[in-house]
């Protein structure tokens, strides 16, 4: 068995170093958000955005008069892609079935589905207007049917981004506010005095807005650590080295520190690979972002077997897992951790990113070994609720309860289930002792 890599990125250490960087700049970020709270919000847009409007809360007029900068095509176009979400969540939703079920004669217990209440969804915009952020957020937590959703979005170039707000609104947004990174996601979560706080933070970001997320874990709800974007290419000599590095390439723009990692079973595709990337670079628009991301992130794996590619993908665990190889099926039979998988040369991330209609926050930094990525059932709290409906079922359950919790030394339990016992079996149990068997 034998693991080379053809090119690797900075070492595990340096990206520990620049994460507790980040994680210090939060900590205190989000603290004085909590003292200061709308000032402080102030203070970090001027900062960060140059700006700083009357209030950060767009109004429906100024929503509308954004919406109005948006050409017929383009909202043709949201309007597509949102469909696609739509309809998928909708399909998700339909397996999220309630249950009520009598385990014993008298004894029932069932579960019931509920939104949450209150969502916060973060659409990225400082580099690029993430308009499809809004689509996986806000439409699929409409579907979910929650009561208020609250979405914020950075300025872009100083000025909300109309194609943003606009998915946001046709989402079905019903708050929508232009603050961006640490502060918006803290003026969600903690609120201010003029924003009312949410029970759970949803969306894509930066390293300070997965960071944030992840300090504000408890005191609300999130989705999943999604930070900077991951891809991963799992090729064979079934494809070429112009579609393997398009597609690294086409991940590594989002910032400086995405990783873009390739997988392979043949030395002369890795080649190709590296040949066609140093090519794409010289002509690539966004070349000075994805150039650094390539070169501090980038990493070609090269493998003598399927078997020890599969191994290799499942313990890197990416976010995006691209597919393209003689046997894609038997990956998707085999893969265990990932964030979303696209199989087959005609399958691509951007388009999951975009517009296919699965949801494109997914897990990052190894999360996908213990979580899937946000979709409908994420806005979803599953609730048991209990029933006991004869006097029988209440005598039967509260004398093993009452035996139990005097093996636990929980008197104050076992009570609760003798009195029941006394008042519905008539059977005068001592106070203070468990109850005895019941004789059938």
């Amino acid at each position: 068995m034998t693991i080379e890599y053809l090119k690797k990125g900075i070492d595990e250490k340096q990206r520990t170093e620049d994460n507790e960087k980040v994680k210090k700049v939060v900590e205190e970020t989000l603290s004085k958000i909590e003292n200061e709270g709308d000032n402080y919000i102030r203070e970090l847009s001027e900062k960060f955005d140059n700006y700083s409007p009357s209030s950060f809360k767009l109004s429906e007029n100024q929503i509308f008069e954004l919406m109005d900068e948006v050409s017929d095509e383009d909202k043709e176009d949201i309007k597509f892609a949102q469909k696609q979400v739509k309809s998928f969540a909708e399909a998700q939703l339909k397996t999220l079935s309630e249950l009520e079920v009598e385990t014993h004669p008298g004894v029932i217990l069932g579960h019931k589905n509920i939104p949450v209440q209150a969502v916060g969804c973060y659409v990225p915009a400082g580099k690029f207007p993430m308009v499809a952020s809004a689509h996986m957020s806000v439409v699929t937590a409409s579907v979910a049917g929650v009561p208020r959703i609250v979405a914020t979005t950075p300025p872009f170039q100083g000025k909300p981004n109309p194609a943003v707000v606009t998915a946001m609104k046709m989402g079905g947004a019903h708050e929508i506010y232009v603050l961006g990174g640490m502060q918006g996601v803290g003026a969600m979560a903690i609120g201010t005095e003029t924003i009312k706080p949410v029970d759970m933070l949803v969306g894509p970001g930066n390293a300070f807005v997965a960071e944030a997320k992840r300090q504000l874990y408890g005191r609300v709800g999130i989705d999943l650590f999604a930070g900077p974007t991951e891809t991963m290419v799992i090729a064979d000599n079934t494809v070429d080295g112009e579609i393997c590095a398009t597609d690294l390439l086409g991940q590594a723009e989002h910032g400086y520190n995405s990783p873009a990692v390739m997988i392979t079973n043949s030395k002369k595709l890795a080649q190709e690979t590296l040949s066609e990337i140093d090519r794409l670079l010289e002509i690539l628009p966004t070349k000075d972002t994805a150039s650094v991301s390539w070169r501090d992130y980038g990493e070609i794996i090269l493998c003598d077997s399927y078997d020890e590619m599969l191994m290799k993908a499942n313990d890197i665990a990416s976010e995006h897992v691209q597919v393209m190889t003689d046997r894609d099926e038997w990956f998707l039979e085999k893969m265990t951790s990932y964030g979303a998988l696209f199989l087959g040369p005609r399958t691509n991330v951007a388009n999951g990113d975009k517009v296919i209609g699965t949801n494109h926050t997914l897990p990052t930094k190894k999360a996908g070994r213990y979580t899937g990525g946000l979709w409908v059932g994420k806005f979803i709290k599953t609730h048991t609720y209990q029933r006991i409906i004869s006097d029988e079922a209440a005598t039967k359950i509260g004398e093993y309860g009452s035996r139990l919790s005097h093996l636990e030394g929980f008197i104050g339990h076992a009570e609760q289930c003798n009195i029941r016992i006394r008042r519905y079996g008539g059977i005068n149990v001592e106070y203070g002792k468990p109850a005895s068997k019941i004789k059938n």
